[in-house]
């Protein structure tokens, strides 16, 4: 492992060894004062909560937006304690867990299932969880940064999940985990690349939705669960929320299985708001003018 990369995980490791209501503070701090410098992640944020809830008036918006970056502070500065201890040590954070009888059902029926986890509260730790509960293989894109990859590998240690890169090869990988009745997670708010996608209503608004996860579901039959760690207040830990799959996300018809899958998405959402990662450019689209560009920043 590179000299760089080896203090960034010891560096982890002594953060990690802080308490995690301090360390969310911070974070939290961190947020604030990204949105007092009107940063770029700011602005892309201030822009998706005008889409998603349009009817705020000033006020309220910045309210909202105030809470959504403090919340996006926390998310950056946590994964520190996630992943500077044991894993095992670290899902001792978890408070609660609904839905795990879904989850179980679905592992016990061997058809394979499907873990659509949004980015959304912690979901590193939700990793940890459902990789504790069976093995478990992750679609990803690779870092630009090679060396992170086994940056990644380390910090997750024994509870890490097998990492399948988003290509050709790894797609077929997932078929295969999935025909043997595997569990494989997946980032469903994940924008395609161009041609990879079907424009679905996200919050109202059409946005580029990737076709793989209800294409994966409907051939193999396996089982999609919706899934994320919620943040409790205070540094008191997660809650992990396990939901089942709205209607029509196998349905031959692409934009019908889209619009379910940004449904889901959705559901999970309006359960812990302002921690989803409101700062992703997710109405982009190559043919289509951007949002991000018609406010002043």
């Amino acid at each position: 492992m590179r000299l760089d990369i080896t203090l960034i995980y010891w560096l982890l490791r002594l953060i990690g060894t802080l308490p995690l209501r301090l360390l969310q503070r911070i974070g939290a701090g961190i947020g604030r004062f990204s949105l007092w410098r009107h940063s770029r992640t700011a602005h892309f944020t201030s822009v998706n909560l005008r889409i998603v809830r349009p009817g705020l008036d000033e006020p309220a918006h910045a309210t909202l937006l105030r809470e959504v970056m403090a919340e996006s502070g926390k998310s950056a500065l946590e994964i520190a304690k996630i992943w500077g201890t044991d894993a095992e040590r670290a899902l001792d954070l978890v408070r609660e867990v609904r839905g795990e009888a879904l989850f179980d059902a679905a592992l016990a029926s061997g058809k394979g299932v499907i873990i659509a986890a949004p980015h959304l509260g912690c979901w590193e730790l939700l990793n940890y969880w459902l990789c504790r509960k069976t093995p478990m293989a992750i679609l990803y894109r690779p870092p630009r940064i090679a060396a992170v990859e086994g940056l990644l590998r380390k910090v997750r240690g024994a509870l890490a999940p097998e990492q399948v890169r988003a290509e050709g090869a790894g797609v077929r990988t997932l078929y295969k985990r999935l025909a043997a009745g595997g569990t494989v997670g997946i980032l469903p708010d994940q924008k395609p690349r161009g041609g990879e996608g079907e424009f679905a209503p996200f919050f109202g608004r059409d946005a580029l939705t990737m076709v793989l996860l209800p294409r994966l579901a409907a051939r193999t039959g396996a089982t999609v669960l919706f899934a994320f760690a919620e943040r409790l207040p205070q540094g008191a830990g997660y809650r992990i929320h396990l939901l089942p799959a709205p209607q029509g996300l196998v349905d031959a018809d692409l934009k019908v299985a889209c619009r379910a899958l940004n449904q889901g998405v959705e559901q999970c959402v309006e359960l812990a708001f302002a921690q989803y990662q409101w700062h992703y450019k997710r109405y982009t689209a190559d043919d289509r003018p951007s949002p991000y560009d018609t406010e002043n920043h």
